[in-house]
């Protein structure tokens, strides 16, 4: 048994049957997903990977009355303490959730059957490592993190997302929290938004939940994007008031340094029948790359490559006074991006981040507050501004999906091939 297998055993031994109600009788199996750690002495080796989806997604109830909902405490509880006491986190149904792995594959779908039709999911899982205890931390300054991606089914205002959280390795295990990473607690990102539960804990003191947050991929069959969100913290950080902030505002950067080759002004780089064909699968290569390619480096480059057809694809070149650029830099981001990206570090923090480790989340949504029309509309991409609409989307596609594979991290130019 792996050592920090044995400790939380002893850990969860250790805490009192009143504390211990938080894990329920239905058990938790989480899906395998084979993965690959990656070096040019030793190739890719297999490793036995899981996910599990965030703690949301699972039932949460009053441990003495299952009709009684905790995903939102307010009902069952109204302290840290007693929601501890009182509320039981359950095991997910995966496939009714719209997860669904087969060997290296993931497949996402937002929709799935109800009495009423279709009911949306947005499922949102977290790769753990593979001992099923803890989230999988990857590190990844100085490295690379490739994966094969299939958007063909997903449109105009759908987001298949890949991308990493600096989230704590235990899920912010604890004696409030016995269930941590097996059950998906500890969730946070740039937005530092509200959840109704922090690290497993009842937030009742309504705090964000903040920490840096690298998006590798962001995008549909129409648009694509990729972005680092620095913080000003290290780890997940609970902000209070104005550290919370809004747009540009607080301790992390909500808007951020984005590549989107469409935006850019290149129209043919990337959709249904153009350079990087969506119709079809590719994969997807993102490196980190330091100012003296060791680990301790300082991040220098976000370098980005596709493969498809054997063929390895460049990024998608922009022109910055005068030259052509492909490759995110200090320098493009502060010519595309000038303002909160820069004062809080430019790319240094995320990769002082990636340097400390890092959870890989997969997930697909939509937003019906703006269609997602950052991503693939307007300047950003070439959808209308209405086919974003979740409703419409419902309704004419809801068998949408995307579907990862082949997920693979390691030394640079170490996790892909070309003919």
């Amino acid at each position: 048994m792996p050592r920090h297998t044995l400790r939380w055993t002893t850990i969860l031994a250790l805490i009192s049957p009143i504390t211990a109600q938080q894990i329920g009788s239905i058990p938790e199996t989480h899906p395998k997903l084979r993965t690959y750690q990656c070096s040019h002495a030793h190739g890719c080796v297999e490793q036995n990977s899981s996910l599990v989806l965030d703690a949301l997604a699972h039932p949460m109830h009053k441990a003495d009355n299952t009709s009684v909902s905790c995903t939102n405490w307010k009902a069952a509880c109204a302290s840290a303490e007693e929601c501890a006491q009182a509320c039981v986190i359950e095991g997910a149904d995966y496939e009714a959730h719209g997860v669904r792995t087969d060997g290296d594959a993931l497949t996402l779908r937002n929709y799935m059957p109800s009495a009423e039709g279709y009911e949306a999911m947005s499922p949102r899982v977290y790769l753990l490592d593979e001992a099923g205890q803890e989230y999988d931390l990857l590190k990844l300054l100085n490295r690379e993190v490739s994966f094969d991606v299939d958007v063909s089914d997903l449109g105009c205002g759908m987001n298949g997302a890949l991308y990493l959280s600096e989230m704590m390795q235990s899920g912010g295990r604890s004696e409030l929290n016995p269930a941590g990473a097996q059950y998906g607690t500890g969730y946070c990102d740039t937005q530092c938004f509200h959840p109704a539960w922090i690290n497993g804990v009842a937030n009742v003191q309504a705090k964000g939940a903040c920490c840096a947050e690298m998006d590798l991929w962001e995008a549909n069959a129409e648009a694509t994007a990729f972005t680092p969100h620095a913080c000003t913290k290290e780890g997940l950080y609970e902000c209070a008031g104005d550290e919370c902030g809004t747009g540009s505002e607080g301790v992390c950067d909500k808007i951020g340094c984005s590549w989107n080759p469409y935006k850019m002004g290149n129209h043919s780089f990337y959709g249904q029948g153009k350079v990087v064909d969506t119709a079809s699968g590719f994969t997807v290569v993102t490196q980190f790359v330091t100012d003296d390619a060791t680990d301790e480096g300082t991040l220098q480059e976000v370098r980005r490559l596709y493969v498809q057809g054997g063929k390895v694809i460049q990024n998608a070149a922009v022109a910055i006074d005068g030259r052509d650029v492909v490759a995110m830099t200090d320098g493009f981001c502060q010519a595309e991006y000038p303002g909160v990206f820069q004062t809080m570090g430019g790319l240094k923090p995320i990769g002082r981040a990636l340097g400390r480790g890092m959870v890989l989340v997969f997930s697909i949504w939509n937003d019906a507050a703006d269609y997602l029309n950052w991503l693939d509309s307007d300047t950003a991409g070439p959808c209308d501004s209405t086919q974003g609409d979740p409703d419409l989307i419902k309704e004419e596609h809801p068998e949408t999906s995307v579907t990862f594979s082949n997920v693979r991290w390691g030394e640079i130019d170490s996790t892909y091939v070309s003919s």
